[in-house]
């Protein structure tokens, strides 16, 4: 079976075209559309015309979607997704199997099957980019939600006594964004000029005005773990997103859970946090792996 993988970004489409045992066959990359629908269905139909024999397409991308009818109800960064019947639309041009997914849920299957979750029955997954992404696991398997939007954990709101708003959300608040948004500030530094590998490179150097943000930015991480662990209970939490590539940002979220446990006057269980295993592929691999359990 040759099935032509999708990582719909919002920068660029990433493809792969895979084999059900995950070898890749060929992988590459254009540039996302930004002008409307139509001309992302065709940028997708172009790569299907590039192998006309695969046997169907695998797609994450992002927005709450309904995997079962192939329906995107919010497109997350690419607006002109919202309310739309991406699956039927595609079909039209690439009459193949497809099946789509959160990008997110992706990550989590990806891990699930071969990751750092693989051989655990609950597990959740956290990706930090520049909102927040979610997935769970339960017994095994990708669990969905009533409305397809569970793990949407960016809209959890952090302050009491509030409305959802752009300041209230956690996905604003614990964004890759917001910690660079922080050092900027903390350093008088124009903010176009900060991203996560400066940053990473100021607390990796023992600079302490970069330690103390990071210091803030995962004790607020580890208060929404802490919440996650004590509401599904899950046997592993796995982080993801482009910062969990840096050791420290992961040891800095397990010190402030320490730290929460130890200041917790109630016998509750200890989040098990580690990095996921795969970064940009997992995606690619967990589209695959939806592709294969649920198409």
């Amino acid at each position: 079976m040759k099935v032509l993988v999708i990582d719909i970004g919002g920068t660029y489409i990433k493809y792969a075209y895979m084999t059900e045992d995950m070898s890749v066959i060929s992988r590459g990359k254009v540039a996302t559309p930004h002008t409307k629908r139509e001309d992302l269905i065709e940028a997708i139909g172009q790569l299907y015309d590039e192998v006309p024999d695969v046997d169907g397409i695998a797609i994450s991308m992002p927005g709450i979607i309904d995997s079962e009818n192939g329906y995107c109800s919010m497109g997350g960064a690419l607006k002109y997704n919202d309310d739309f019947y991406f699956r039927h639309s595609l079909y039209k041009r690439c009459p193949v199997k497809i099946y789509i997914e959160n990008d997110a849920k992706c990550a989590a299957m990806a891990e699930a099957a071969e990751g750092s979750l693989k051989d655990v029955r609950d597990g959740v997954i956290l990706i930090f980019g520049t909102m927040i992404g979610g997935g769970i696991i339960h017994e095994g398997k990708l669990y969905k939600g009533k409305h397809f939007s569970s793990g949407e954990v960016s809209y959890i709101l952090t302050e009491k006594n509030s409305v959802p708003s752009y300041k209230t959300v956690w996905g604003n608040q614990c964004g890759t964004p917001r910690l660079c948004a922080m050092y900027a500030e903390r350093k008088n530094l124009n903010p176009e000029d900060v991203d996560g590998i400066l940053v990473f490179n100021a607390v990796n150097a023992k600079e302490r005005e970069a330690q103390e943000c990071l210091e803030q930015f995962t004790r607020e991480i580890a208060v929404q773990i802490f919440n996650i662990q004590t509401i599904l209970d899950p046997e592993r939490i796995a982080i993801g997103g482009g910062i969990s590539a840096q050791p420290i940002f992961i040891e800095y979220i397990r010190n402030n859970l320490k730290a929460l446990y130890a200041e917790c006057p109630y016998h509750v269980p200890h989040a098990d946090v580690l990095a996921c295993k795969f970064q940009n592929d997992a995606n690619l691999v967990g589209a695959l792996q939806c592709f294969l359990a649920y198409a």
